[in-house]
């Protein structure tokens, strides 16, 4: 499936609450205080930034999104049963290009230590600097 034939497309207003419930669903990572991420601050993610979609049959499988202001990787999920299709990866790569674009020079994620996260980033070439507050490890890369 070549770029133009991928069903990503950037999120509307509508699809917060699918977002909503699709975050909440994972099996990693894991909002535990929902209030951390609310509606609002994907209202603003969309009105000032880009959420990208993954959708199928009308259904959202995945969504990513980087925040401009700076440069750190704000969201990459998958729908569990949607997992290991790529979805992942391509998501992340539209993440990249929007902080790409508002001229970031290097990305920034964080995630739990042990997942299948922590494997998924390290065999894309993300690189650990550090590890954060709540212990995730932090990683980098070139915007190239």
């Amino acid at each position: 499936m070549n770029d133009e034939q991928k069903p990503i497309r950037l999120a509307r207003e509508a699809d917060i609450p699918e977002i909503v419930e699709l975050r909440s669903g994972v099996r990693e990572n894991r909002l535990s205080d929902p209030s951390r991420v609310t509606p609002d601050d994907l209202r603003r993610f969309i009105r000032e930034g880009e959420i990208w979609v993954w959708v199928e049959d009308g259904r959202i499988l995945g969504f990513s999104a980087g925040d401009e202001r700076d440069g750190w990787i704000f969201a990459l999920f998958v729908r569990p049963e949607s997992e290991g299709r790529g979805i992942g990866r391509a998501l992340l790569l539209r993440a990249c290009d929007s902080l790409r674009r508002a001229g970031h020079r290097r990305m920034r994620l964080s995630t739990d230590p042990g997942t299948r996260a922590e494997t998924f980033y390290r065999k894309a070439g993300w690189v650990e600097i550090d590890r954060n507050a709540q212990g995730e490890i932090v990683f980098t890369r070139p915007s190239e």
